[in-house]
């Protein structure tokens, strides 16, 4: 039992250090390297459901510390496998990160593309086209209230300027 103890006590170590290459591994070997940890993490996991079995066959007076000695290796496994879960899904939210960013960089937006879609909202919100013209005629109609309003404001304000000062 003492030497398969040590063995996956050693394992553990083995797999700290493999935690520390997986966060400056490059995007092409930390595939490898997961799989690497993983593929350990189980053997450490056989080891440890072997050890269990042996602790419970240890004499009386030595089986409560085996068994204490056989939970703290599970404890820091289980710590290890929560990390590598933990790493795993913040590479993969990144890369979904990633993916999205170039997503939008590659699109291209245009009023066009942006009149139809809020057509395509309102159809599926039950408009009529009637209600639909009569919104694109007043959004028309707007559009030169405005430039009649801003130009209004200029004049006024050049006469301000000009008989005030």
């Amino acid at each position: 039992m003492e030497t398969l103890y040590h063995q996956t006590n050693k394992q553990i170590q083995e797999v700290q250090s493999y935690m520390g290459h997986l966060e400056t591994s490059d995007k092409q070997s930390v595939h490898l390297v997961e799989n690497e940890i993983q593929a350990r993490l189980d053997k450490i996991f056989s080891n440890l459901e072997r050890l269990e079995i042996l602790s419970s066959k240890e004499p009386p007076n030595k089986r409560q510390n085996a068994k204490l000695r056989v939970d703290q290796l599970k404890y820091d496994v289980q710590h290890l496998q929560t990390a590598l879960r933990n790493f795993q899904h913040r590479r993969y939210a990144r890369e979904q990160q990633e993916k999205q960013r170039e997503e939008l960089l590659a699109r291209t937006f245009t009023t066009n593309d942006t009149h139809k879609k809020i057509l395509d909202v309102a159809n599926m919100l039950g408009l009529s086209n009637t209600v639909m013209r009569l919104i694109e005629k007043r959004a028309f109609q707007d559009k030169y209230f405005m430039i009649g309003g801003m130009l209004l404001t200029c004049v006024i304000m050049f006469l301000v300027v000009q008989y005030l000062t």
